[in-house]
């Protein structure tokens, strides 16, 4: 594992009754490895978290999900529980789920091992690939029409339970043993109460309807649909078919302002001419620009059944994916498409599989995310998985790469270990200079705050995708009449608050030198062209 954030497990570390075996996918949030289960503990053989007549033998295999122990609260996380017991009941209530099964949590006991005790590790079903791997090879493959089918199924199925997947994208599809796909990665699920739920102020652009990309987000996040997973699956099927995306762009950016001029009715929607004619129809009727036209889930299945002709499993080749050469247009699709930090298992590269979904053209680490945030610049190349990520995290435009490398720079010059212990309300540390009191509020992934507040050293892993989650609030709390550049105004309101800055009617003006620092790294940092 060469991943510097990474968890790192050793082979045969043995975790409740699983010995850890081969790393599977990694990224900047956490490490996936293959296991296998050893000798079962008194009652450890079935999975507990069913009644004793529905239990079912655990897997001899499973995917060990590494959380890095800053991400929650250590021994054991209440809502991670709840996730399971949730699961559970959906599964109870599906014949032939197409959900990627949580079988546990675990909590690492370890203080000879300071950097894995109290992490906390997921049991999860254990899968080849992701989808995202697979579009990364070519020729495309052919199989695309009935994973689509079964992607659909599992939407109908969360739908059916009351539930909406709220992040539907490639990387979240998974691809199993027999070439069947499942739905994975619910962080951001959500269940309906009535028409609605309420979900986290962070998705993936590319797959975000418009109504939820600029929505306004109060304090139980942002109000969501079902439609919602209908526009992701309609761009997911359009990049599964004619591989390009739906709306015009060679970045997020640019096709975030496409979906802004579709959605007001100043432009049209063209479809690819490569799209097949039997998923034209299909495509359509997912994008459509209000919610209230969009196609109804079971409908969409039907159609989707339909034109792919078939409900059997595809059997995929195992072997490695070879990379295809790309023109510009379409290495800003494949950008867009892995370029987060969750791809499967909430991990953006995976091993042992000869692939790698790193989102640049080169493959280099030096160029992650060379679309939104230059390569020439001094941003250190160690930190850059973790820029661009924790920036995707964010559906709002104004969240970009370039803004929070611009911040860590004024912040900390890229010092991991800045401490200044007597800054007042306990001190800030690390490289975006968090107070550990506020950090508690923003450092897990779901948006709970942690029960305990994080102790010094504070690591990056830990600080920047906290960083890009505390931006996408204040951003959304901003003013939209505000004069100015609005990433500059997000900067000021990390160093006091947008009320204050709202209340100013722009940059106070004690944060005036910070503001002009962010200013000029911002600049610095945004390719030529970008926003």
């Amino acid at each position: 594992m060469t991943e510097p954030y990474a968890v790192e497990v050793p082979r045969g570390y043995r975790v409740g009754v699983w010995e850890v075996r081969a790393p599977i996918a990694t990224g900047a949030f956490g490490s996936v490895y293959e296991a296998r289960r050893t000798a079962d503990a008194p009652g450890e053989g079935r999975d507990q978290n069913l009644p004793p007549d529905q239990g079912q033998e655990l897997p001899r295999t499973a995917a060990l999900k590494f959380l890095p122990t800053g991400t929650g609260t250590p021994r054991q996380l209440a809502h991670l529980r709840e996730l399971v017991e949730r699961e559970v009941e959906l599964h109870r209530r599906l014949k032939r789920p197409r959900l990627i099964r949580m079988y546990d949590t675990l909590t690492v006991d370890d203080p000879s091992r300071p950097a894995l005790d109290g992490a906390t590790v997921l049991v999860l079903e254990k899968a080849e690939r992701s989808l995202a791997s697979l579009l990364s090879g070519t020729p495309r493959p052919a199989a695309g029409p009935v994973l689509l089918a079964q992607i659909c199924e599992g939407l109908a199925q969360l739908h059916r339970a009351g539930w909406v997947h709220g992040d539907l994208k490639p990387a979240n599809v998974l691809l199993m043993k027999d070439g069947s796909a499942r739905l994975a990665d619910f962080n951001m699920a959500a269940e309906l109460e009535g028409t609605h739920a309420y979900t986290p102020a962070f998705s993936t652009p590319d797959y975000t309807p418009p109504e939820v990309l600029w929505s306004e987000v109060d304090e139980r996040g942002r109000r969501i649909r079902p439609s919602a997973d209908v526009w992701a699956f309609g761009v997911l099927s359009h990049l599964v078919l004619a591989d390009s995306f739906p709306l015009p762009g060679t970045t997020p950016a640019a096709r975030r302002d496409a979906a802004a001029s579709y959605a007001t009715g100043t432009d049209e929607l063209r479809l690819s001419p490569e799209l097949p004619d039997a998923w034209r129809e299909i495509v359509r009727d997912c994008l459509t620009r209000t919610h209230a036209d969009r196609i109804a889930t079971a409908a969409l299945l039907r159609r989707v059944e339909s034109a792919a002709g078939t409900g059997t499993s595809p059997r995929l080749s195992r072997g490695p994916v070879p990379q295809r050469r790309r023109t510009a247009v379409t290495v800003g699709s494949v950008i867009a498409t892995v370029a987060v930090a969750a791809a499967g298992y909430g991990i953006s590269t995976w091993a042992g599989s000869g692939t790698t979904t790193t989102p640049d053209a080169t493959g280099s680490p030096a160029a992650y995310g060379a679309a939104e945030l230059r390569t020439d610049k001094g941003v250190p190349v160690r930190y850059r998985e973790l820029i661009v990520d924790s920036a995707h995290q964010c559906a709002l435009p104004e969240v970009t790469p370039a803004l929070v490398a611009a911040m860590l720079k004024t912040e900390s010059n890229f010092d991991p270990d800045l401490s200044d212990p007597s800054v007042p309300g306990g001190g800030e540390y690390g490289i975006a200079r968090w107070t550990p009191a506020v950090l508690r509020w923003w450092i897990r992934a779901d948006g709970a705050p942690a029960s305990a507040t994080p102790a010094p050293p504070l690591t990056p892993a830990q600080s920047i995708p906290a960083m890009g989650r505390y931006l996408c609030f204040i951003d959304s709390g901003l003013k939209a009449s505000l004069p100015g550049d609005r990433r500059v105004l997000i900067a000021a309101a990390y160093r006091t608050s947008y009320k204050k800055v709202n209340d100013t009617g722009g940059v106070p003006p004690k944060n005036r030198a910070y503001a002009d620092r962010v200013a000029h790294y911002l600049t610095e940092y945004t390719p030529l062209g970008g926003p």
